[in-house]
């Protein structure tokens, strides 16, 4: 794993810098010929190496953010679905994301930002070439204890499974903003090294799967987008770092 400088224990919650993977450089066919028209064409691209966050930013991170910046706090903040400090912070804005991004970098002089749509799905795949989800292509119903999760909220974070990069949660609990704007024909034209996606839009991308979905957990190809200042109880982020 990358080397962090925690301030605290490094678990969940508890620390100013979150734990981080390697996510290495990797040359992957990125979307799906069994899902959405958005994800096709399936085409191959080049991501440079980075690393990911191995939890989805916690209630606990986001409240140290709030407290420092005094920034309006998401909607939900107290509800006690929602404000278990390992849960996922969730009802955040792309903006109150990116802002957080930008204070974490200023107090810790590493650059963190959020992932684009390559890197979120090269990073979900794990090194599994085109296999639908994190695990492989069992269906997410083969998940331990599927049916009884994620009633009323999402779940606290790394307490279930990961993937063979050691992420935790990708592609469930909450989606998760992505840097990009949304192109859903974006795929004909991307570039095959680093995609970023367009260079304007509406609505800004996003990935993985909600709590309160039918399906609770995403395939690593399908591909999500809102605008970036709605606040859903679904959506929340987890941060990427320059190398």
């Amino acid at each position: 794993m990358s080397e962090t400088v925690p301030l605290d224990s490094g678990m969940p919650g508890e620390s100013v810098e979150p734990r981080m993977v390697r996510i290495p450089e990797a040359r992957f066919l990125m979307g799906s010929d069994l899902g959405q028209d958005n994800e096709r064409p399936v085409h191959r691209v080049w991501v440079d190496a980075f690393d990911l966050a191995i939890y989805q930013v916690t209630h606990a991170e986001f409240g140290r953010f709030v407290a420092a910046t005094e920034r309006e706090k998401p909607l939900n903040w107290q509800d006690p679905h929602f404000s278990n400090p390992d849960q996922p912070v969730v009802a955040a804005s792309w903006f109150d994301a990116v802002a957080y991004c930008e204070w974490l970098s200023e107090i810790t002089g590493h650059r963190y930002r959020l992932p684009t749509e390559a890197e979120w799905e090269g990073a979900a795949r794990g090194g599994l070439e085109q296999k639908q989800y994190p695990w492989g292509d069992d269906p997410p119903e083969s998940l331990a204890n599927y049916a009884t999760r994620w009633k009323t909220g999402p779940e606290p974070v790394g307490r279930a499974e990961c993937n063979r990069y050691g992420i935790f949660d990708i592609g469930a609990n909450v989606h998760e903003w992505c840097a990009d704007w949304f192109g859903a024909d974006y795929y004909r034209v991307a570039a095959e090294r680093n995609p970023r996606g367009p260079s304007g839009g509406s609505r800004r991308a996003s990935r993985g799967g909600s709590w309160r979905h039918y399906t609770k957990v995403s395939r690593c190809s399908a591909r999500s987008s809102i605008p970036p200042e709605y606040r859903y109880a679904d959506y929340g982020f987890r941060v990427a770092r320059d190398g």
